[in-house]
């Protein structure tokens, strides 16, 4: 597996955290401050935070239509907490919704506020063993297009999915030493290199 740079778009939210796990696994990362970077990454992790403030600042500092060009070049995107708020095509009772990138309607703060914050062990489709996740004010899925692949369930409730391109999760797997679910995104953006290269 050749070197690969994967960018934490670097506004708000557990960004060293995801610098670290990128790193850990080998590979190349860069905090993301300003749209131009975003030429120099072959993937890109939108962090956990508060996702209108996340929105507020992609605004101010113009990434909305750099971040939707990324996209449209099918490089890979995964969106963690917050991140997965963003990347969504809908917003549960809300008519709002943010980048429009991942055919999923997403329930905010669904599992409560901080003091509900947990940690719970999950079967995800690929992996032999059970995965740790924290989940921290987390959000999950209310509804998933026919082309979504359904990745974990949490009672009953999607809180990870991926959609060609776009990788999304409820909980915060930078959080953890177990890299299993980032290997996710990095065989993501491995195959979208052999992808553009061919």
């Amino acid at each position: 597996m050749r070197r690969i740079t994967i960018g934490v778009l670097g506004l708000q939210g557990a960004v060293q955290e995801h610098i670290k796990q990128i790193e850990s696994l080998g590979h190349d990362s860069a905090i993301i401050k300003h749209p131009e970077q975003l030429d120099h990454i072959d993937g890109l992790i939108l962090p956990g935070g508060e996702s209108t403030v996340i929105r507020k600042l992609i605004d101010r500092y113009g990434f909305y239509e750099p971040i939707k060009q990324f996209a449209s070049k099918k490089k890979p995107i995964f969106g963690t907490c917050a991140g997965m708020v963003l990347v969504a095509n809908m917003l549960h009772e809300s008519p709002d919704s943010h980048l429009n990138l991942i055919d999923i309607c997403v329930k905010r703060n669904a599992f409560g506020r901080q003091k509900e914050s947990f940690e719970a062990m999950l079967d995800v489709k690929g992996m032999k063993t059970k995965y740790p996740a924290i989940f921290i004010r987390a959000p999950y899925i209310t509804k998933a297009g026919a082309n979504v692949e359904i990745l974990t369930t949490y009672e009953n409730h999607i809180v990870a999915a991926k959609q060609e391109h776009i990788l999304v999760s409820s909980f915060h797997p930078e959080l953890t030493g177990d890299n299993r679910f980032l290997n996710i995104f990095v065989d993501m953006v491995v195959k979208s290199l052999t992808t553009i290269t061919n």
